[in-house]
């Protein structure tokens, strides 16, 4: 770890309460208690300007695979940096770094998906796959086919355009969304099924969901069914067997395509760089991704198109016309060196075999969580998990919303050492992919404690638990 630099935490917490707005932002508490300042990491750790360390149980926000402070990352974007720290993409440009990534990822991706779009951040590579699906389908002639279907509960970012593909109710909060281009069918949420059902008739019916909007929209109208293999923000909801297949099917039938939003699944948080094929035995016509392409040490993100797509794209509209469709930083010269050193480190590391190794081992320690009273799920895979809080296992019934049980047991985490993600009733982990079994055994002792110490609190106020 590279030697720890002093800071005076007083000023700095202050500048930053007083001019920096962050995301997701609970502004009643924050004009108040400000933000604790991080300042140092090292592997799985991260040290605030106080020096307290913490383990970093969601691993920035789901994207610093390969662990900090990594030395010889930094050594690779320093070069980068003293080479061409940048140069326009634009039209008849490149850089090496760029060309190299993008080749690099062909090899990493299932069936003819070997065109690369890049930008810097997930939203952008969401965002950027539907305007080049709008573009696609208008070179075919059929310029009507502009609907999204996406699902409630499904992440996609936070710009207009993917904010309104996102179907997290609670993120819409005093936002616009795009006014009647995205329709959102159920989540495949098998927890929440309902009494009597069995998975595989869940999963029927969570297919039937897609059919039948396509065909309540009308197919000639939708352009595409956006999806991330396993959902992240929404609750880590893993869908029931077949589940993307069948859907895959649908969209197939009614020429509809079908976006993997990987994002969070890509780069090895399931054990794969890819996850649509290896884990769900489906091939997208787009892979979207970010966050761990670049182990979060440089904002990169990619979206990835099948050759079917480009061969129609690529196609010159009229003498003079252009593909007009970029951002400045597009293929930045210095991310995709980190892109490109990242996927090195991992494949070099064999961090894609550690995860298939010691992710069942934290999916099985964190079902001792169980035993709790409030613990009503455990769920996920590999390095990417959900404990989920209720007041009533049998019912499901949820704690009240004001209770925010989920903050409270993350607070008792971090007090102890541990960072993990509330959302909500939910708790969220998705640590460094270098996460080791002791410390996993750590994670999962500090959850037992603030769990138990968030029961005993609920308790003390009157709240019911059953």
């Amino acid at each position: 770890m590279a030697k720890k630099t002093v800071y005076d935490t007083k000023t700095l917490w202050s500048k930053d309460k007083e001019h920096y707005i962050h995301p997701w932002t609970d502004f009643s508490t924050f004009k108040e208690e400000g933000s604790i300042v991080m300042s140092n990491s090292d592997g799985a750790y991260v040290f605030d300007s106080e020096g307290n360390k913490y383990i970093d149980g969601i691993g920035g926000l789901w994207c610093v695979n390969i662990g900090y402070a990594n030395e010889e990352m930094a050594e690779a974007i320093a070069d980068q940096v003293k080479q061409i720290p940048y140069y326009s993409t634009f039209g008849a440009h490149t850089t090496p770094p760029a060309a190299e990534l993008a080749a690099k990822l062909a090899t990493l991706t299932p069936g003819t998906l070997d065109k690369v779009f890049f930008g810097t951040g997930g939203s952008m590579s969401n965002d950027t796959a539907i305007r080049i699906i709008s573009f696609y389908f208008n070179r075919l002639g059929k310029n009507n086919k502009k609907k999204i279907i996406a699902r409630t509960d499904g992440y996609h970012g936070s710009t207009y355009l993917a904010m309104s593909m996102t179907g997290v109710e609670f993120d819409h909060q005093g936002f616009d969304l795009v006014p009647d281009l995205v329709h959102h069918i159920p989540a495949p949420n098998s927890y929440r099924r309902p009494d009597g059902m069995t998975e595989s008739e869940f999963c029927d019916a969570k297919v039937k969901d897609l059919e039948n909007k396509i065909v309540e929209l009308g197919p000639e109208n939708v352009a595409c069914f956006i999806a991330e293999p396993i959902m992240g923000a929404g609750g880590v909801i893993v869908p029931p067997d077949g589940y993307h297949r069948r859907t895959r099917e649908i969209c197939d039938r009614y020429e509809v395509l079908y976006i993997s939003d990987e994002v969070v699944t890509g780069f090895g948080r399931l054990g794969h760089f890819f996850s649509s094929e290896a884990m769900f035995d489906f091939v997208p016509d787009v892979i979207t991704c970010a966050k761990g392409i670049s182990s979060g040490y440089l904002p990169l993100s990619a979206t990835i198109l099948s050759r079917e797509i480009y061969d129609v794209i690529s196609v010159p509209q009229s003498k003079g016309a252009l593909f007009t469709h970029g951002f400045t930083y597009s293929g930045h010269s210095v991310s995709c060196a980190a892109g490109l050193k990242n996927i090195e480190i991992m494949e070099r590391d064999n961090i894609c075999n550690h995860v298939r190794e010691v992710g069942p081992y934290f999916e099985e320690q964190l079902k001792t969580l169980l035993k709790h009273p409030i613990v009503g799920d455990v769920r996920g895979s590999h390095f990417m998990m959900c404990v989920e809080n209720v007041a009533d296992k049998e019912t499901k019934a949820l704690l009240p919303a004001e209770v925010d049980v989920g903050k409270r047991i993350a607070q008792h985490c971090q007090a102890r050492g541990v960072i993990i993600r509330p959302i909500g009733h939910l708790n969220i982990m998705s640590p460094p992919l270098v996460l080791t079994r002791q410390q996993i055994d750590t994670m999962v002792a500090v959850l037992h404690e603030s769990i138990t110490e968030t029961t005993d609190e609920l308790i003390r106020e009157g709240i019911s638990i059953t």
